[in-house]
């Protein structure tokens, strides 16, 4: 447990290296900032944030090319016809450091179906702004290999929950959740001057973020800034209908990135590290008062 004046931070580094809830007191009354984990939760769905590495979101059917190999990668999500979300997430993570308010994990990844050996990094720290997650990769393998990061924070979704983030266009998805077409945010959702999260059932990404999504719950008098480091760029709404959670995850690159760059889209986000080379992006969560 990690703890800054009126905020609580509790960690699973079993479960996918996780976080199992993050609090502020308010009054003498425990506030969730993210979505808590029930005292039986074992899976890592049902915890408030886990981290995305080497990649996020999908790969179409686990599969892609680069630099001339074909990559298959075994399905990681039921019966879901992709690999999601990397390796991370589904792997216990080991605690290196750790003070009152500070925590540093470690993922060790051998090469298997994902043919390079890597390294992920996580450092959780507390201080007068919020919490700092600061998540980095480094290719550990002889040859390059390409690479995503993002965190998967969960949101509590009272009724009164309130979304805004400056983003110029959405990504139409088909019924696998798979980018159809690019296309200028509608007028139905004004995410620029914000949205009830009571009100809207979205799964999709959203282009030309300035990196600050706004979460707002007026009934309890609290909100919270979420900002991204620059190679955090794309933004992932979640919010899944008849749910009691909602999503904002800042991403390096878009769905399926890595098919779209094996056919020739330089702009999907999509990394590529040389042996040894790091690839770092943090995200900070920020409560204020309404």
């Amino acid at each position: 447990m990690l703890k800054w004046g009126d905020q609580t931070v509790e960690l699973s580094p079993a479960v996918g290296g996780s976080i199992a809830r993050y609090t502020i007191d308010v009054g003498g009354r425990s506030v969730d900032l993210l979505r808590p984990t029930g005292p039986a939760a074992t899976e890592v769905l049902d915890f408030a944030c886990f981290p995305l590495v080497p990649y996020s979101s999908r790969i179409r059917a686990g599969q892609f090319q680069f630099e001339g190999r074909d990559i298959r990668l075994t399905l990681n999500f039921g019966d879901h016809p992709h690999s999601i979300h990397g390796h991370g997430w589904q792997a216990p993570w080991s605690v290196t450091e750790q003070n009152a308010s500070s925590a540093t994990l470690d993922y060790l990844h051998q090469a298997d179906a994902w043919p390079w050996a890597y390294r992920a990094r996580q450092r959780f720290a507390l201080d007068e702004q919020g919490l700092l997650v600061k998540l980095s990769l480094t290719n550990l393998a002889e040859t390059r290999m390409p690479a995503g990061l993002g965190l998967h924070p969960y949101f509590p979704r009272a009724r009164s929950a309130h979304l805004k983030a400056s983003v110029n266009s959405v990504w139409r998805m088909d019924h696998e959740v798979m980018p159809i077409e690019r296309i200028a945010l509608p007028p139905d959702l004004p995410l620029w001057s914000g949205v009830s999260l009571a009100e809207v059932v979205l799964d999709n990404g959203f282009e030309g973020w300035d990196r600050i999504a706004e979460i707002a719950w007026p009934t309890s008098g609290i909100g919270l800034n979420v900002t991204a480091s620059p190679e955090l760029s794309r933004l992932v709404v979640y919010a899944p209908a008849g749910q009691d959670f909602f999503c904002v995850e800042p991403v390096s690159h878009m769905t399926d990135a890595f098919n779209r760059a094996a056919q020739g889209d330089a702009e999907t986000g999509l990394r590529v590290l040389a042996p040894q080379d790091t690839f770092s992006a943090w995200m900070r969560l920020s409560p204020r008062r309404l």
